[in-house]
């Protein structure tokens, strides 16, 4: 089993939570224990809470969520951990998060993969998606479905970007993730990572000249007070996953799943209306604010990353590409 080393901070939690299961037992409900890293405006809590609801709605209150916002228990990484052990019992976590576990979720990184939103919505539901939420059951991880996070897109602070040349030697903030690096350099960029929480004063003091990231997190990181232009080409998306511990969910009779099944399928559709409100209004706060936000001619981009493609060839993600690919064709 792979299980990420663990931080002496955490055994307090550990004891805690594991207390507090055994006085949900006395009540005879079954209360799941949900933690997040998002603060409480943001759309995934606010779908967590309406989770909450139908979950409570559909078990007639013999269900329900004890919800832990703003990274309380700890990282993405860490309360993973926790699920692991039994510890906790839900959380969402971005698709990159689980590459650990399931290597195939490494999928959503590659640039250019899905024709449009309805296209990604369309491989998320589809056999394909279901079996990724699966893989991570060998690792104690259960995947119950998709939040949207969005696609991700380039802003600059100085240089406007139209086409793949006017990326070539800027320096482009990254997540840490051996993909991200390769897809920006691979486009001509200079791919730089750097934490979130220093992001802002990188671009700031031109440590970076851009970074790439999805609306809402653009606006509400309030890097837009630090860069004149975002260039829509939203080049990966790369759905948030809601995950089960394995001990959590093989506690669960037949009935307690389906409801909680239920509620995930519902929460689903909720934030994805939600999200789709938010970008909308971050890109309207962003213009409103000064910044040029441009819609890219996205066929330049897509082969300036061609190369990308080729090196798939011969590995277990090449037939998963094509029959991501055959889905939009079936339409």
């Amino acid at each position: 089993m792979k299980l990420f080393p663990m931080v002496h901070m955490l055994l307090f939690i550990v004891a805690t939570v594991v207390l507090s299961s055994c006085a949900d037992k006395q009540t005879h409900k079954v209360s799941i224990r949900f933690s997040h890293g998002l603060d409480m405006q943001h759309p995934v809590h606010k779908s967590v809470v309406y989770m909450n609801e139908v979950l409570n709605d559909v078990s007639s209150g013999e269900m329900s969520l004890v919800i832990y916002p703003s990274g309380q228990l700890g990282s993405e990484r860490e309360v993973l951990e926790l699920l692991q052990i039994g510890s906790l019992g839900m959380t969402k976590v971005s698709a990159s998060s689980l590459e650990a576990f399931v290597p195939q979720m490494e999928i959503f990184s590659l640039p250019y993969l899905f024709t449009d939103h309805e296209h990604f919505w369309q491989t998320l539901n589809s056999e394909i998606g279901q079996t990724l939420l699966d893989e991570g059951v060998a690792y104690r991880i259960k995947g119950l479905g998709y939040f949207d996070a969005g696609s991700r897109s380039f802003y600059t602070t100085e240089d406007k970007v139209i086409t793949p040349e006017h990326l070539e030697g800027l320096k482009i903030r990254v997540m840490n993730s051996e993909s991200a690096v390769d897809m920006v350099n691979t486009m001509g960029a200079a791919a730089t990572p750097v934490s979130w929480g220093e992001l802002y004063t990188a671009l700031q003091q031109g440590i970076v000249e851009g970074a790439e990231n999805n609306p809402p997190s653009f606006y509400y990181s309030k890097h837009y007070e630090v860069s004149q232009y975002y260039l829509l080409d939203e080049h990966t998306s790369i759905p948030d996953v809601v995950v089960i511990g394995t001990h959590m969910w093989n506690s669960l009779s037949k009935q307690q799943q389906y409801w909680l099944n239920q509620a995930m399928e519902q929460a689903s559709i909720y934030q994805k209306g939600l999200w789709a409100e938010s970008t909308a209004m971050s890109l309207q706060k962003v213009k409103e604010a000064g910044v040029e936000v441009i819609t890219a001619d996205k066929s330049h981009f897509q082969k300036s990353v061609a190369p990308i493609y080729e090196q798939l060839k011969g590995t277990a993600l090449e037939p998963l590409v094509a029959s991501i690919k055959a889905l939009r064709e079936q339409q």
